[in-house]
């Protein structure tokens, strides 16, 4: 029997950064329910669809949400009062239409992906089943991929630290996502005890940013190396017990044509960065290369993906923003050979599913990842096991977090039907 939405329903809440965002709730008539707070996130792309905010400046700086929580509350609820929850497609088509713009600025995207996921939270619950399994039933829990440091100027933006946004660790040993958080934090507290305390980077404080360390460094090699000391005094060999996936973020780095290293005080070309990236690559243990390079800078991409894309996992995130269309030119040109999957940067599940698909045809790596902001809720965890994505950026040290619990959930309903996904993604560059 088809389940039939009676109800859609939006408020305000406030994020893990303390702004406003929309959460919203799909009723259906058995009485199913799904509720999702919209996701934000700190760094995006510019080809990112468009969250509907309200532009007072005297509220959070313009940051309140009551636009498209009216959005939701009349044309969103009348639109898809009645319809059938169960067909996920049919209602981010509706949702789509009903917008009528290419980048979601009459409803805008927060409105639109919280009502989409919601809409797939009640359905599974309507069916029975566990969201994992309604958002694609697959059954491999991804690889351990664990955050232990921030840098940059959009994470950071403090004078002295690396230039890039996130450095996290991949337990090449790992057995499941669980041991491999258990592996990183041994790590971690070598980096944050025995190296930085002791070596005194000029740190007055260590800022704990969601549950990942930041300091001082006078080059970007040395967060390299204080990584690499802190692998091999926890008992670990670089490059075969652990891997770093970085995050660049590139774009934050590009102005005027040119890539700019203030932890190096370097002023780098296309082609020289590039250089610099390989040299990066052969002395330390770095597997994946997140958004290496700016969003639109198309033929750096190709380069570097010819000079590396063998032996490293070169991720586009700002490059793709989980756009089939953007993917699609990637594929064909051969830029990057994995993407990130952040639903809310396309703005419906049913887009995707289509991105992930066309991944997967490509044979490009997919690595799944929350947005900064995002509140109590795993579903992100959800969609990497339901999907098969094998990578997800979802766990920090030394708080954990709720996608971990929630992994550990999942792995506790499938038992041994479970598959951890390490050798599968990351035989090819180990």
């Amino acid at each position: 029997m088809a389940s039939k939405i009676s109800a859609v329903r939006a408020r305000e809440i406030f994020d893990t950064k303390g702004l406003p965002t929309l959460e919203v709730d799909v009723v259906l008539d058995d009485g199913c329910t799904g509720r999702v707070a919209a996701p934000g996130g700190t760094s995006r792309g510019s080809s990112e669809p468009f969250d509907l905010r309200d532009g007072d400046e005297t509220y959070f700086n313009g940051m309140g949400v009551s636009k498209a929580i009216e959005k939701v509350n009349t044309e969103i609820a009348a639109k898809l009062t009645g319809t059938d929850a169960t067909d996920q497609e049919e209602i981010d088509n509706t949702l789509i239409t009903l917008d009528g713009t290419e980048n979601r600025s009459r409803l805008g995207s927060n409105a639109i992906i919280a009502t989409s996921i919601a809409n797939a939270k009640a359905a599974a619950q309507s069916r029975g089943v566990q969201l994992f399994e309604h958002l694609g039933g697959g059954r491999e829990i991804p690889v351990s991929l664990v955050n232990v440091m921030f840098g940059g100027p959009a994470y950071v933006g403090v004078s002295g630290t690396a230039d890039f946004q996130e450095y996290k660790l991949y337990a090449l040993t790992a057995e499941s996502s669980k041991d491999g958080y258990l592996k990183t934090t041994r790590v971690h507290e070598k980096l944050s005890e025995k190296i930085i305390r002791k070596q005194g980077f000029g740190i007055p404080k260590l800022a704990q940013l969601a549950g990942g360390l930041t300091a001082r460094f006078d080059s970007n090699d040395e967060a390299f190396e204080s990584l690499t000391k802190s692998i091999e005094e926890a008992g670990y060999v670089p490059g075969k017990d652990f891997g770093f996936y970085i995050d660049m973020a590139a774009t934050q780095l590009y102005k005027d044509g040119k890539y700019h290293l203030n932890a190096d005080n370097q002023v780098l070309s296309t082609d020289e960065w590039i250089d610099r990236l390989t040299d990066f690559c052969d002395r330390f243990a770095i597997i994946s290369m997140e958004d290496p390079l700016f969003e639109d800078d198309w033929e750096g991409w190709v380069k570097l993906t010819k000079r590396l894309g063998d032996t490293v996992q070169i991720v586009g995130d700002d490059l793709f923003t989980t756009n089939p269309g953007r993917l699609k030119k990637g594929v064909e040109m051969g830029a990057a050979n994995a993407v990130v999957i952040k639903p809310n940067q396309v703005g419906t599940l049913t887009e995707t599913f289509e991105t992930i698909s066309i991944a997967k045809q490509a044979g490009y790596g997919t690595v799944v990842s929350g947005r900064s902001g995002e509140l109590w809720d795993p579903y992100i965890a959800h969609l990497c096991v339901g999907q098969s994505l094998g990578q997800g950026k979802m766990v920090n040290c030394p708080a954990g977090g709720q996608h971990l619990n929630e992994l550990m959930r999942i792995h506790n309903v499938l038992k041994d039907r479970a598959v951890y996904a390490g050798k599968r993604v990351l035989e090819k560059f180990i």
